[in-house]
C-alpha cells in the first residue's frame, strides 16, 4: 500500500509540473506572423538608409556590440567599426545603385531570434546587378530588437 501512495504522489506531482509547463508555454507563444513584419520593416529602414546615403541610419538596426562579418575582409566589430565601413561603402556609389533585403525565414526563441534573408542589388535603372543571402543574430534589448551579428554573401562566382 506504501508503494502505491507513493507511486500515486510521484504521479500526480508529475502531471501538475507537466500541466503548469504546457502553460507557461502557451502564455509565450511567439506571434512569428507579427515578428516577421517587425524584422521586414527594421530591412526596409536599412535598405532606404542606404539608399538615402545615411551611414547613421543604417547602423540603428545595430547593437553598440554588434560585429558584422563580410566577404574578403575582417570582421567589423562595434557599431561604431561597422558605420564607418558602411559609410566608406556608400560614399563609393556614384551610379545610384540599391539593395532590397527580403525575410526569408525567421527562427525565435524568448528574447532572441535568427533571420535568414536574402538581398538584391539593383543598378539605378532598376536592373539587377547581383544577389547573395545573409543571417543576422536579433537580441531584444531595452523592448526592441537589434542585430548583434550578421554574415552575407553572394552567389556571385569567384572570377
Amino acid at each position: 500500500m506504501r508503494k502505491n501512495i507513493g507511486l500515486i504522489c510521484s504521479l500526480g506531482l508529475a502531471v501538475i509540473l507537466f500541466s503548469s509547463c504546457s502553460d507557461i508555454e502557451k502564455s509565450e507563444t511567439i506571434d512569428m506572423e507579427a515578428l516577421t513584419v517587425e524584422i521586414q520593416a527594421m530591412e526596409d529602414a536599412y535598405s532606404s538608409a542606404e539608399k538615402e546615403k545615411d551611414a547613421d541610419a543604417v547602423v540603428v538596426y545595430y547593437s553598440d556590440d554588434a560585429i558584422s562579418y563580410g566577404s574578403n575582409r575582417q570582421p567589423d566589430k562595434g557599431k561604431a567599426a561597422i558605420r564607418k565601413y558602411r559609410a566608406e561603402q556608400i560614399a563609393k556609389d556614384t551610379l545610384g545603385g540599391y539593395n532590397v533585403y527580403k525575410v526569408v525565414d525567421l527562427f525565435a526563441d524568448g528574447e532572441s531570434l535568427v533571420e535568414i534573408g536574402s538581398w538584391t542589388e539593383y543598378d539605378a535603372d532598376g536592373v539587377e546587378v547581383e544577389n547573395g543571402h545573409y543571417m543576422s543574430y536579433f537580441q531584444k534589448r531595452d523592448g526592441k530588437y537589434v542585430c548583434v551579428r550578421d554574415m552575407s554573401n553572394t552567389t556571385k562566382p569567384l572570377k
